[in-house]
């Protein structure tokens, strides 16, 4: 017999173990009702406090899995996926999706929202007009089938224990948890029916976890706990010290993202991410024998155009123009105001506090201050130097694209606040930082 909530918090506040049946109890109770929003929050402040073993770590990642509709796959071909923690020009699920899906993978990607100061996924492809970001279950799968990749946002009916208590952590001070953090995350990939999973943790200036032990210590939960739940898992550590692409936005990174797919923009530092987790989702997933491999098998599929192929046929079936990568332009929002924003003196670009800029573009309308905020699509930052770039007079710091002359200096001013300038070495210049496996 399992215990009633009040006692099941009080087992986990004296630091106790719960067994997986009252985990599951309590989990299913925050979808029918029977748990209450106050017990849900003192649960969480106990486990904030006191944490939890792997055993209930997994327990309560497969509950909240289980507390809806979990999906299963009738595919030629694994499924496989890719999670981020979030930054700042993180753009990398819109390209690596369609490359991953024409090496003979199937991508189902349940994407996110920004928070904070970090772009969200689904914001970018709402500023795609059509594209539908919130389809209904039969059409997801009928695009992942017929596609190979579908990026959509979670449907009421994935996982939703977690969007309950997702909600009660973010206004009782109990979103850091790492325990509670892992089981979030993994709940819905699990959800997703994956066969494999590649999580990029960001570390640095712009990420949640700045410090590097912070960020291994979840990639290393992450791992061990979808690997216990049944879902192979490795983990990649990135920088995230300086914005990964040189856009940040919405409209602008997915016209970033199409020009990288063309062959038009192919930054190093953005490349060298996108086709590393590529590789780690090929080996996951069977289709390649060793890392090297998937490598290889990454550059090959977007070299040759077939990775922009399959985006452009995922953007279509999902209700977007027919001709995004030959006429971008025609489709995304531009801004009515664009500056350029310049140095106080020349010099090396030495380090950004990568979290203003992500602020700076929440700012000019391009994020949310507030839950119920519109996004404004046709805002943000395009040339944005990086670390070890010379910046002076024909060099800016960066684009600034905004809907009016006042916001656009206000962001400038951000901006420029957000870069140190001068003649010392540069930091924060390795996009793969450290793999975590099992």
């Amino acid at each position: 017999m399992t215990l009633l909530p009040q006692e099941i918090i009080r087992v986990k506040r004296d630091g106790g173990t719960l067994p997986a049946a009252d985990i599951e109890a309590f989990v299913a109770g925050l979808v029918d009702g029977r748990v209450t929003e106050g017990q849900a929050a003192a649960l969480a402040m106990a486990i904030y406090f006191n944490g939890l073993s792997l055993d209930e770590r997994v327990a309560l990642t497969r509950a909240m899995m289980a507390s809806g509709q979990v999906l299963a796959w009738d595919l030629p071909g694994p499924v496989l996926d890719k999670h981020s923690t979030g930054g700042v020009g993180d753009c990398v699920s819109l390209p690596l999706g369609p490359a991953v899906a024409a090496c003979g993978g199937f991508v189902p990607m349940i994407s996110g929202r920004g928070l904070g100061h970090t772009g969200g996924t689904l914001d970018k492809l709402d500023s795609v007009p059509g594209y539908r970001t919130q389809p209904d279950i039969e059409t997801f799968r009928k695009v992942v089938r017929e596609t190979g990749c579908a990026i959509i946002g979670q449907t009421a009916d994935l996982a939703p224990a977690d969007k309950r208590l997702y909600a009660i952590r973010d206004v009782t001070a109990t979103v850091e948890s790492l325990d509670l953090i892992t089981a979030s995350i993994l709940s819905k990939k699990l959800a997703a029916g994956l066969q494999g999973l590649a999580m990029d943790v960001k570390v640095g200036s712009g990420a949640f976890m700045v410090a590097h032990e912070d960020a291994r210590a979840l990639a290393e939960s992450l791992v061990s706990v979808a690997n216990g739940a049944g879902l192979r898992t490795h983990a990649i550590l990135t920088d995230m010290d300086q914005p990964l692409a040189s856009a940040a936005g919405n409209a602008v990174e997915v016209a970033y993202c199409i020009d990288y797919l063309t062959g038009r923009r192919r930054e190093p530092r953005f490349h060298a991410v996108t086709v590393a987790l590529g590789a780690e989702m090929l080996l996951l997933g069977g289709l390649a024998a060793e890392r090297e491999a998937g490598v290889a098998m990454m550059e090959e599929a977007i070299s040759s155009g077939r990775a922009a192929e399959a985006f452009a046929r995922m953007v279509a079936a999902l209700g977007g123009p027919a001709d995004i990568l030959e006429r971008p332009d025609a489709h995304l929002a531009k801004s009515a105001v664009t500056i350029p924003v310049h140095a106080e003196t020349a010099g090396t670009v030495t380090r950004i506090e990568t979290r203003a800029v992500g602020m700076a573009v929440v700012a000019l309308g391009g994020g949310r201050a507030r839950a119920e905020d519109a996004i404004d699509p046709a805002v943000g930052l395009t040339d944005l130097a990086a670390v070890g770039d010379t910046v002076d007079a024909s060099r800016p710091l960066a684009l600034v694209h905004a809907r009016d002359t006042s916001s656009a200096e206000a962001a400038a001013r951000a901006v420029r606040a957000a870069y140190r300038v001068g003649d010392g070495p540069a930091t924060g210049n390795r996009p793969i930082i450290e793999r975590v496996e099992r």
